[in-house]
């Protein structure tokens, strides 16, 4: 148990970021995801891994409009949905700081939505009917999550991303080579399309006469019909045991379990779908949305929202295969500081002498597992500088695989585990 957790731990020292409900409050917008925990994704900002060399030509992030679809050409099935009110977001948020707060009386008008997100197959036809070029290729990188790569790739990046270093800027990753130059899609054609910026995502929903949804739109489908519930089939993560979305089983980042079938993306129709009839709404990849970023939110009634009329970031929903809950933590008291200080001062000794220092301590504290005392003393640490209240907090990975969950990116991002579906006024 000890020794488990120990590399568990030591991974937590490096990379983790705690959320304290109580001091969520009260910052910034521009800010508003520090010190959230998380996958990492919404850190992925090509300035940060220096992989774009500055002297090229950045693409824009105004979707390229020249791009029409043929007439009426069926690009996928769309179910309809029918209008109605709905409390959108949540007045007990999983992660404040992303904004998922407060619950608020909005009004959605019917519209049609892709019943999966847009496939690889899907993404190839719209690129060779109009010879689009995506953002990642004009740059040429994308951010590729290290876990999937092989050795050979690893070994040739030298960079990384510093707040969630198990993401990799990789030369060549594209929605054509998920893994770099000699990856390929062959055998995951019915894969959702992945390295998509929110440019090309309007592009090709522009080509099949579509649009991408509101965050509004797409929280409202996502809940079916649902109210106050946290995923699109209920509260309970696993119903009867059965898996009903791709999310991340093990240790994040060391080792994806793959208990429901799959360790990254997951055909489109892999998993049950809602109410509605929509497929993969959590898990699985990001999807984008139209709306540009906000925590800040009116618990006015409103009726079609559209979100802020400009920022710099834009809106994503549904949370990706690398979405996993460690654990939650509940008024927990632990006295142990000294080791974890120790611990992140000396954490690159030998696995050996952790275990004798462990060991040496009572591990009977407070009336929890060592798991969760041991959870408390980092958040402590690094929270509350040595001091030690009783709190109720999480302790997660991007515990974003719920329906009123949020993220952000800027619209050029693109990375392994985010995608988009389209949505409309009329049936396609």
């Amino acid at each position: 148990m000890v020794r488990y957790f120990l590399l568990l731990l030591v991974v937590v020292l490096v990379n983790v970021e705690v959320c304290l409900q109580s001091s969520c409050g009260g910052e910034q917008e521009a800010d508003s995801t520090e010190g959230t925990a998380g996958c990492g994704c919404d850190k992925l900002r090509r300035t940060d891994s220096g992989a774009v060399d500055s002297k090229e030509e950045r693409p824009s992030s105004e979707p390229a409009v020249k791009y029409t679809a043929a007439a009426n050409e069926k690009i996928s099935q769309m179910v309809f949905i029918p209008g109605g009110e709905f409390f959108m977001g949540t007045d007990d948020p999983g992660i404040p700081q992303d904004g998922e707060a407060p619950q608020r009386p909005v009004f959605i008008g019917s519209f049609y939505m892709d019943v999966l997100e847009v496939t690889n197959q899907q993404f190839q036809s719209f690129i060779k009917a109009t010879g689009y070029v995506t953002e990642a290729e004009k740059f040429g990188d994308s951010f590729v999550f290290e876990g999937i790569l092989s050795e050979s790739v690893k070994s040739q990046i030298t960079q990384a991303v510093a707040a969630a270093p198990w993401w990799l800027p990789v030369k060549g990753a594209n929605w054509n080579h998920p893994e770099g130059q000699n990856s390929n899609i062959t055998d995951r054609l019915d894969h959702p399309v992945v390295h998509v910026s929110w440019a090309d995502a309007v592009a090709f929903c522009s080509w099949a006469n579509k649009r991408l949804p509101t965050e509004a739109e797409w929280e409202y489908a996502c809940r079916g019909g649902l109210r106050d519930r946290l995923y699109p089939w209920g509260n309970k993560l696993n119903p009867k045991g059965q898996h009903y979305a791709n999310l991340w089983q093990g240790d994040f980042p060391l080792h994806n379990s793959g208990e429901d079938g799959y360790i990254q993306t997951s055909p489109v129709m892999s998993f049950p779908a809602n109410s509605f009839g929509l497929h993969d709404m959590v898990g699985n990849v990001w999807e984008w949305t139209s709306d540009w970023w906000t925590v800040h939110h009116t618990t006015d009634h409103q009726h079609n929202p559209t979100g802020p009329p400009s920022g710099k970031d834009k809106v994503k929903k549904g949370g990706s295969y690398m979405c996993h809950k460690i654990i939650q933590i509940s008024s927990v008291c632990c006295d142990h500081l000294h080791i974890l200080e120790r611990l992140i001062q000396f954490r690159h000794l030998p696995q050996a002498w952790l275990l004798t220092e462990l060991q040496s301590e009572d591990l009977d504290l407070c009336r929890d597992t060592v798991q969760t005392c041991f959870a408390a003393i980092i958040s402590s640490l690094l929270l509350t500088k040595g001091e030690n209240p009783a709190w109720s907090f999480f302790l997660s990975y991007c515990y974003r695989y719920r329906c009123a969950a949020r993220s952000q990116n800027t619209p050029d991002s693109s990375a392994s585990n985010l995608g988009f579906r389209c949505v409309s006024q009329e049936k396609q």
